[in-house]
């Protein structure tokens, strides 16, 4: 069974012209689902070919607002799209409590599909359709945040780090993975994200084979040649890449 991770944005909380606000997609098995919701995620996912009106929900990693912003949009695009069937949200309690206010300061009334806030916990597994597994890891960052992994049978997992500097629980979540989608924001370290270098050791305590940078900036954190050199210096010697907007990540078995 083959799924894939589309890539709808790859870039820091100041965006880059061919770069915008971190967020992703699953489109296998349980899916699409949707990770984070940046400015402009339905269009996103249609220039990706998935159609947004088939998404089965959204994990929401934390509340930082380049990782919510574009909830209010995406949801009232759904609804003039004809969506009226509610659209689970899954985030930890302080998230999705932030994102109802931020929706209810958007003042959509009738105007939007309906959700079912579903909180978790960190360290939470959520079991969704076809076999469909999410586990959850809090991060360290300056919000509470989690992590999150997505393995289904017959495909190899794959685990998003979020937003956070280098910590056991992320190394523990993507331990067994195939694939590390990790943030790398800073040139140097700094409380709450990670440089490439942290990355790259974080992916070899995990023992993935594919390392794929995210939330990054080629102006504002450094170049891409030196970004993999700095991977390799972390310790990791896999198959390492800067990612691109709307990239897909084929998971095949």
């Amino acid at each position: 069974m083959t799924a894939r991770v589309l890539l709808l944005g790859t870039g820091t909380g100041l965006p880059d012209p061919d770069r915008t606000y971190t967020h992703l997609a699953w489109d296998g098995p349980g899916g699409p689902l949707l990770i984070d919701v940046g400015g402009d995620s339905y269009r996103r996912l249609l220039a990706g070919g998935i159609d947004p009106q088939l998404l089965r929900g959204i994990i929401l990693t934390h509340s930082h607002c380049d990782h919510i912003n574009g909830l209010p949009a995406l949801l009232f695009s759904l609804r003039l799209g004809g969506r009226t069937e509610p659209l689970p949200i899954y985030g930890l309690p302080e998230t999705l409590e932030l994102a109802n206010s931020f929706l209810a300061a958007a003042g959509l009334e009738e105007w939007a599909t309906p959700v079912v806030w579903q909180p978790l916990a960190a360290g939470e597994r959520l079991q969704l359709g076809e076999g469909l597994e999410i586990a959850t890891a809090q991060t360290s960052h300056s919000r509470p945040c989690i992590a999150v992994r997505l393995s289904a049978p017959a495909v190899p997992a794959v685990c998003y780090s979020a937003d956070t500097e280098p910590c056991q629980e992320v190394i523990r979540l993507a331990t067994g993975a195939r694939v590390l989608i990790h943030e790398a924001t800073t040139p140097e370290p700094s409380p709450g994200h990670s440089t490439p270098r942290q990355a790259g050791a974080v992916a070899a305590a995990a023992g993935v084979q594919q390392l794929v940078l995210v939330h990054f900036s080629p102006r504002w954190t450094m170049p891409i040649e030196r970004a993999l050199a700095e991977v390799v210096a972390g310790g990791f010697t896999g198959n390492a890449s800067v990612g691109v907007d709307l990239q897909v990540i084929l998971l095949v078995a």
